[in-house]
């Protein structure tokens, strides 16, 4: 049968989610101890490849197997092997065609960043650390410009694999929770290192380094050499999936 998982994970001591050889990775994790579970190796389709250092709280993945275990037991027992980092959250039964990634619909990511004179020791491993004092209000504006339909190609590396640059987004915007800055981004699909890039080149409009106009601009398009630098990957969380309903009922 086929099987869709929710995967939740802090990335501090992975080198991101594809199997690497020799490598600690979330999927070499998720692959062995379910094939522990079922006794038979498993291929796993991914919605989102992550980068090291990047955490998940709405990974998807899906699989075949033949088995007598439930999908909630296949969670259970897999959960059980895995290391504390990393578990199976929830696992259902669905139709035989689906794939995590090619029928995905949308993704989510958050961004958190501590924005204080004093660095946070709990949220050293979850969110990136700014001392410097940003204007919240120029952060805001620039995040509402990346709402719509726009070309990203100076948000990811020049020398990538992908070949069309165009992304539509739902949603973007930041908030305050104190000292924690907190960016939401949800758009049909990503490129890669697009939302760290994001956040790195909107920091530098928050300190006054990058007039917002600039940023605007960057939006219909350009080179990676004119954004700024990608935000740390601890700061970044990729929080759901969307499929156009409700998966895990």
């Amino acid at each position: 049968m086929k099987l869709a998982g929710l995967v939740e994970y802090d990335g501090a001591r992975f080198a991101g989610w594809a199997a690497q050889p020799e490598t600690r990775t979330v999927e070499g994790e998720l692959s062995k101890a379910l094939g522990t579970v079922l006794r038979r190796p498993v291929k796993l389709a991914v919605a989102g490849r992550t980068d090291a250092g990047v955490h998940a709280s709405g990974q998807v993945v899906s699989f075949e197997t033949e088995t007598d275990l439930s999908p909630s037991l296949v969670a259970y027992k897999a959960t059980a092997v895995l290391p504390e980092d990393v578990a199976l959250r929830r696992c259902v039964a669905v139709p035989d065609g689906f794939d995590a990634r090619r029928d995905a619909k949308s993704r989510g990511y958050e961004y958190r960043m501590v924005n204080d004179e004093i660095r946070s020791p709990l949220m050293r491993q979850r969110a990136a650390y700014e001392p410097r004092g940003m204007d919240f209000g120029l952060l805001v504006g620039a995040g509402e410009m990346v709402r719509g339909v726009h070309d990203f190609s100076a948000f990811t590396p020049s020398k990538g694999y992908h070949v069309r640059f165009e992304r539509v987004v739902t949603e973007s915007g930041w908030a305050r929770e104190g000292d924690l800055l907190v960016y939401r981004i949800s758009a049909d699909s990503f490129l890669y290192g697009m939302v760290r890039t994001l956040v790195g080149t909107m920091q530098e409009v928050a300190l006054g380094r990058r007039e917002p106009e600039g940023f605007e601009a960057l939006l219909s398009g350009g080179r990676r050499t004119e954004a700024g630098p990608a935000a740390p990957a601890k700061g970044l969380t990729l929080t759901s999936v969307g499929y156009g309903g409700d998966l895990w009922r």
